[in-house]
């Protein structure tokens, strides 16, 4: 992926940190979420064009709405740049 090979070493040590705090957090490994993040970015690619450098994807916490349980969560911020045309 062009855009993925124009990331600085700074931002790509940065990404791994994130990852490495997640997992810490989690229980989810660095590579299975870095695996979650290249296939959301392939999948949502078919249909828009996105910032991949302000995409921002995150293993947290959040209350069950089943029960009262605290479950893991996935949370995404994907900015959008623009939709492409059908085809």
């Amino acid at each position: 992926m062009p855009l993925l090979s124009k990331r600085t070493s700074k931002r790509v040590a940065k990404d791994r940190l994130k990852l490495v705090l997640i997992h810490d957090r989690a229980n989810c490994s660095p590579e299975l979420l870095e695996m979650v993040k290249t296939d959301i970015i392939n999948v949502i690619s078919k249909y828009m064009e996105i910032d991949e450098e302000g995409l921002d994807i995150k293993m947290g916490n959040t209350k069950s709405e089943i029960s009262d349980a605290i479950v893991p969560a996935l949370y995404a911020n994907i900015p959008i740049k623009k939709m492409k045309k059908k085809a």
